[in-house]
């Protein structure tokens, strides 16, 4: 879903996925198959979960221009409701 909504607003807003957990290894063998590098950054780290609270996967984080955390979820949700979050805060930044 995510991969989905960053090809709308790729050229609007930075898609990070972070990987944890496992091996730096395991994970690139990952990509390609849960999105599209060219769509999302990717990287691999098992401090940056603590660091927004993460205990478990998949978590998403949306965090605004000015680094603060606007919204949270664990799993899946809707791509309207991500898109519309999405929306307001590049509204709320203009």
């Amino acid at each position: 879903m995510i991969d989905a909504v960053a090809s709308e607003f790729r050229n609007r807003v930075t898609f990070v996925a972070v990987a944890q957990n496992s091996t730096p290894e395991a994970s690139a063998e990952r990509v390609g198959v849960w999105f599209s590098p060219d769509r999302l950054r990717w990287g691999y780290s098992d401090e940056i979960g603590p660091l927004f609270g993460v205990r478990g996967q998949p978590v998403s984080v949306l965090i605004t221009s000015r680094g603060k955390i606007a919204s949270t979820w664990f799993g899946s949700k809707p791509e309207t409701e991500i898109r519309s979050e999405i929306e307001q805060l590049l509204e709320l930044s203009a």
